[in-house]
């Protein structure tokens, strides 16, 4: 509020409150998008519209997506399975496979992404090769994609690009996967697109709503009611203090948990 440190500052500041470290992919530091403009030649920071809407998480950015999901809550509800797996979300907004796609251009995160994938990259229609369609997948199409950025989004250039000379597949439409592919307003430098998606993050707009976004990921609405109307409900498995390994005797039933929460994610711990 006094401008006395960045917007980046204090979402690090957050993330390492909420026991967020660079050291664990599992609980990767998670920053928010803060752009919904991927498609201009120019980034205009005074327009509103620009933006991402910080008050929903990404699966309620559009209207029809965020019904798609509460329908989803409310199918579980009427149905006579399990009720605590009643939620908006099977998928998580951070997790190891998905901070070591975003860095899977530079090592060592290249070696862990093909660790992760069982020894090699992924079909490369499903690398991460753009930002317009990862936002796009995330925000809009893909209702099993509700990631978050991380952190070098905001400061790290070198891994948008493939320095390394990774052959990382070719497209179903004949694109050869080698730089990722910028918006039009970065006219092709990283180091351009790194520039303007730090302003946007510390611009006014962002200043003014980061708090709402703060209090999904890591406040009150992250969990009980205040996430059923948020549209911000995840597997009960994402939440660290709703499963006790400890009282849990069945060993195929613990290492099946602890499979879940390696492969999809962990909410913070609530600030």
């Amino acid at each position: 509020q006094k401008r006395e440190i960045s917007n980046f500052d204090y979402l690090m500041y957050l993330n390492t409150l909420a026991g967020r470290s660079y050291n664990d992919y599992m609980q990767y530091p998670v920053f928010p998008w803060v752009l919904a403009d991927y498609h201009s030649e120019t980034l205009n920071l005074t327009d509103p519209h620009t933006f991402r809407d910080l008050s929903k998480p990404m699966g309620a950015q559009t209207v029809e997506r965020k019904h798609k999901f509460i329908q989803r809550f409310n199918e579980v509800e009427k149905s006579e399975g399990d009720l605590s797996a009643q939620c908006h979300y099977c998928t998580h907004y951070s997790s190891a496979i998905i901070v070591a796609s975003y860095l899977v251009r530079m090592e060592p995160f290249t070696q862990t992404f093909c660790s992760l994938q069982g020894g090699s990259f992924d079909v490369a229609d499903r690398m991460f090769h753009s930002v317009k369609s990862t936002w796009e997948s995330a925000s809009r199409d893909n209702m099993s994609d509700v990631r978050e950025l991380i952190p070098e989004f905001f400061y790290l250039p070198e891994f948008l690009t493939n320095a390394n000379h990774f052959e990382l597949g070719c497209m179903q439409d004949g694109t050869v996967l080698g730089d990722v592919q910028l918006p039009p307003w970065a006219d092709g430098d990283p180091h351009k697109f790194i520039l303007l998606h730090r302003q946007a993050l510390e611009s006014d707009y962002v200043s003014a709503h980061l708090h709402r976004w703060i209090d999904l990921i890591f406040g009150h609405k992250q969990h009980g009611s205040a996430a059923v109307e948020a549209v911000n409900t995840y597997h009960p498995y994402f939440y660290g203090d709703k499963v006790d390994l400890n009282n849990i005797k069945d060993p195929l039933i613990k290492s099946t948990i602890l499979g879940f929460i390696s492969n999809f994610g962990q909410i913070p711990k609530q600030v």
